[in-house]
């Protein structure tokens, strides 16, 4: 028997918006673990298994005991990635859940991406299929109990091809039953509709023993209007219909409000209503952004502390999406995570991360931080840099820059190197999100004795051991979770005892308290000389003399002449960096 999910609604008419919410902490750090990848400890995972041969995660297994230790990091809020019920191989028509045809399916276990049902839990994720619902709930309530949120996607753009909901609650049709398929575009369809039937250009029968039929082809999920996608494209999704026409130049219908916003706006609520903190939203430019102004603040009003993250990289979007749409938090990709990488591979001067905060100086509170996600390439790949160690200055970087949230990816903490060929991805620096696997270095740090790291590499051990300690810097030190910024940059770039090219300094402050962060991007230890302007001391009123520094990475203390314009003698590990703090 499955669990029925309980389902609040809200009447929203007449109501006032209320006032927009400061952010409800002001140093998050977000922690993102696939259910499925994180606590599968199977040492001999077969490249294309299924899930009796490769096994899979389970949300049982994410025990107090496991979020305790992730709590460790620092972590605020944990993103449980995958949890909606989505299209698979594998078969659980024993539980209701309608199979999927294998050739519209990415990988034996198939894409997060592509979900299938979006008020139900992804079967795979149980150890009792039919339970999957109160599981979830109990996931939920254990990591409420750590005092740590939750966020799960919302994933609002695209749908699996054959999405058919079996948990829909009463009173709310299936997405496409009402549509009139022999229109392309209709304001009351759910989907689009290419008059032709579906014929994707590779193989669509696959292991079935029939091909799969669609007549007529839906639009695909990444724009792709065109009845034969690629196997580049989204094929095993089909996008949704927010009343844009893209054909006629993206006309917009929205008055009267299309089906489809009243159809995801209870989904939101649905899952607000079961107590999560937080959505993470897939794609979240690919959707109007009138839908997200509508829908956001509905959900705010009924819930105000829930959090809004955006998947966004068209940065002409950002004060929109922050101001008008009200999301907390949007990715900056295109800005600081791309620039460090940049940097850190060599390919650009440090100094060019100040151009990244100059460009969002307004909004800085609402970018979220990352070096790693499951779409981007692991920082220990060889795509990337090869070793998690000579990430260090970019998360030094990345984390105490401002007051923003910064997340981390699951095995990003022991320099997990992506670099298994699991099956439906291959080589490619990514942990696999289409297959059943396991994690090397999690599936060392879950088996532990106690979660001891006894069977970590070194290096693996110091890699985390760096986390926690500026992670949990990130958090507790008022300076760096609160405090203003003040880049150096501009007074060291053109002194011949700084290198600008591999070195990046900054300041924070908070009260009386000043940290001094130095970044070295370079291969070996150099030895630098800072300088803190005049212009610091002032807006800052730092104090003038001789100070006793603590460099709160190492612990270690030394006595350093911190004057107005004067040259700071610094000692910068290779990889690394300092952050001295005084008084």
């Amino acid at each position: 028997m499955i669990v029925a999910p309980k389902v609040l609604e809200i009447d929203f008419r007449g109501f006032l918006y209320p006032p927009f919410n400061p952010l409800s902490a002001l140093k998050p750090i977000i922690y993102q673990l696939l259910p499925r990848l994180f606590s599968n400890t199977c040492q001999s995972c077969t490249p294309n298994g299924d899930i009796l041969q490769n096994g899979c995660g389970k949300m049982n297994d994410i025990t107090l005991q496991v979020i305790r230790e992730i709590k460790k990091l620092g972590v605020t809020h944990i993103w449980y990635t995958g949890l909606l019920e989505h299209a698979t191989q594998t078969d659980y028509s024993a539980y209701h859940i309608p199979s999927d045809h294998p050739a519209m399916v990415k990988g034996k276990a198939g894409s997060p991406y592509a979900v299938k049902d979006y008020y139900d839990i992804d079967p795979d994720l149980a150890s009792h299929p039919d339970l999957r619902f109160q599981e979830f709930l109990d996931l939920l309530q254990r990591t409420h109990q750590e005092g740590v949120k939750v966020i799960m996607d919302f994933i609002p753009n695209h749908v699996a091809r054959q999405y058919r909901s079996d948990c829909t609650p009463k009173g709310i049709s299936q997405l496409g039953e009402n549509d009139s398929p022999d229109a392309t575009f209709s304001p009351d369809n759910n989907f689009y509709y290419l008059s032709q039937p579906l014929h994707c250009q590779f193989d669509m029968q696959g292991e079935a023993p029939s091909p799969y039929q669609e007549n007529p082809a839906k639009a695909t999920g990444n724009d792709c209007f065109s009845p034969s996608p690629t196997r580049n494209d989204w094929y095993e999704t089909v996008k949704l219909n927010y009343g844009v026409d893209y054909t006629d130049g993206g006309r917009q219908y929205f008055d009267p409000i299309p089906d489809t916003w009243h159809k995801m706006l209870h989904i939101l609520l649905f899952w607000a209503s079961q107590g999560i903190d937080g959505f993470r939203c897939d794609m979240a430019e690919m959707v109007p952004v009138a839908f997200w102004q509508w829908a956001v603040n509905k959900v705010k009003y009924a819930y105000p502390n829930i959090i809004f993250i955006g998947e966004v990289y068209n940065p002409s979007l950002y004060r929109t999406f922050v101001h008008a749409c009200r999301f907390d938090w949007l990715y900056d990709k295109v800005g600081l995570y791309d620039t460090l990488r940049s940097v850190t591979c060599g390919y650009q001067p440090a100094l060019d991360i100040t151009r990244c905060w100059q460009n969002l100086e307004d909004i800085s509170d609402h970018m979220l931080n990352f070096l790693e996600n499951h779409d981007e390439q692991r920082l220990a790949s060889d795509f990337f840099i090869g070793d998690g160690r000579k990430g260090k200055a970019a998360v030094l970087v990345s984390s105490c820059l401002g007051r923003q949230p910064f997340m981390l990816y699951h095995g990003q903490e022991f320099g997990e190197r992506g670099m298994d060929a699991e099956g439906f991805s291959g080589r490619d620096g990514r942990t696999t999100i289409f297959d059943y696997w396991s994690v090397p270095a999690l599936r060392r740090w879950m088996q532990g004795n106690n979660f001891d790291g006894s069977l970590l590499t070194e290096e693996e051990s110091d890699i985390y051991e760096f986390y926690k300690k500026i992670m949990n810097i990130a958090v507790n030190e008022p300076a760096i979770s609160d405090g203003d910024f003040f880049d150096l940059m501009y007074a060291n770039t053109c002194q011949q005892t700084f290198d600008s090219q591999h070195t990046f300094a900054f300041l924070r402050s908070h009260d009386h308290a000043q940290i001094l962060v130095v970044a070295n991007f370079s291969d070996h230890d150099v030895e630098q000389k800072v300088i803190i302007p005049q212009h610091a001391f002032h807006c800052r009123q730092i104090p003038q003399g001789r100070q006793l520094c603590t460099d709160l990475l190492t612990g270690g203390q030394l006595s350093l002449d911190i004057w107005p314009d004067r040259k700071i003698p610094l000692f910068l590990p290779a990889y690394s960096g300092v952050l001295l703090k005084w008084e």
